[in-house]
């Protein structure tokens, strides 16, 4: 079954989202986009307002609050998974840890995995998780809460994450990574079971930092 979801998820979000490109090799914008117009200087101009990922409250694995505000002026990877997943987390989650050595020396890259088994994985629980990962510090986040929370968030990175009675552990999750900006736009969606997923988003990511680096 999850086969079917990804490839209806990887192959569908060139065709379902607007995204900005440009002749400079930028990374797109993915997301509606909105036009407006406005009065400047007796002249009307016309501007585009982006698709951004909204605010967010949670609690990580210090059960300490993690927002949108903890990743305000960093590029950030998001994912969903759940501990006792039996199929695709584990493959996830070591594509993660490869992206976390990566760039655990950069100050402007964070990582944010939500699981959408809270009754299960709780802050203690991703804790122990996380450090059986090898993971040290603030860098990647393990968020965990409300269960409908969690599924609403989501959608807001255009992935699913929701219960399912057919699927294995009953719940449901997409296997992308997504790559957000400094700005919260996504800029690119990666299969993330994959080794040549998470060798493109590592890719992806020094692109946006040098991106950055030119303003």
């Amino acid at each position: 079954m999850y086969s079917v979801l990804k490839s209806t998820l990887f192959f569908a979000i060139p065709v379902l989202l607007s995204a900005c490109s440009s002749t400079d090799n930028r990374l797109p914008i993915l997301g509606e986009r909105d036009v407006i117009t406005k009065e400047v200087n007796g002249k009307t101009v016309t501007d585009t307002s982006y698709y951004q990922i909204p605010a967010f409250q949670f609690t990580n694995q210090d059960s300490l609050p993690v927002t949108d505000k903890t990743f305000e002026g960093k590029i950030y990877v998001a994912d969903f998974f759940f501990i006792t997943c039996p199929t695709i987390c584990p493959k996830m989650k070591t594509q993660m840890k490869r992206v976390y050595d990566q760039f655990k020396s950069n100050p402007d890259v964070m990582l944010l995995s939500y699981t959408i088994d809270p009754r299960h994985d709780t802050p203690a629980v991703l804790k122990e998780f996380a450090k059986n990962l090898g993971v040290t510090g603030p860098q990647w986040q393990f968020a965990t809460g409300r269960k409908e929370d969690i599924f609403k968030t989501g959608k807001s990175y255009m992935v699913v994450a929701q219960e399912d009675a057919g699927a294995p552990g009953g719940l449901l999750h997409s296997g992308h990574f997504v790559l957000v900006d400094k700005e919260k736009h996504v800029r690119g969606m990666y299969d993330g079971t994959t080794e040549e997923g998470a060798d493109k988003l590592m890719a992806d990511i020094d692109r946006l930092l040098a991106e950055y680096k030119k303003q």
